[in-house]
């Protein structure tokens, strides 16, 4: 399932901003400041290119790129 970003409260969506930016395998050695692979991601939300994903099964939510999900779960969002 798919939760339209704009919904979360700004305090939400940006710890799961930064919980995706900082975990484990993200940065590749990458050494660019959190607060720009933050901003990166905001903007990727904004322009329809990242998108959160919710399962309710395990109640946990993740970040994704729109082209790695579902066609079915976009029309969804869209709707």
């Amino acid at each position: 399932m798919l939760i339209p970003f704009h919904l979360l409260e700004a305090d939400t969506l940006t710890r799961l901003i930064e919980d995706f930016v900082t975990r484990d395998g993200t940065d590749n050695g990458d050494e660019t400041p959190l607060h720009t692979r933050i901003e990166r991601v905001r903007h990727a939300l904004d322009k329809g290119q990242a998108v959160i994903v919710f399962d309710p099964e395990s109640q946990q939510c993740q970040l994704a790129l729109r082209r790695d999900v579902p066609k079915e779960w976009l029309q969804e969002l869209e709707e």
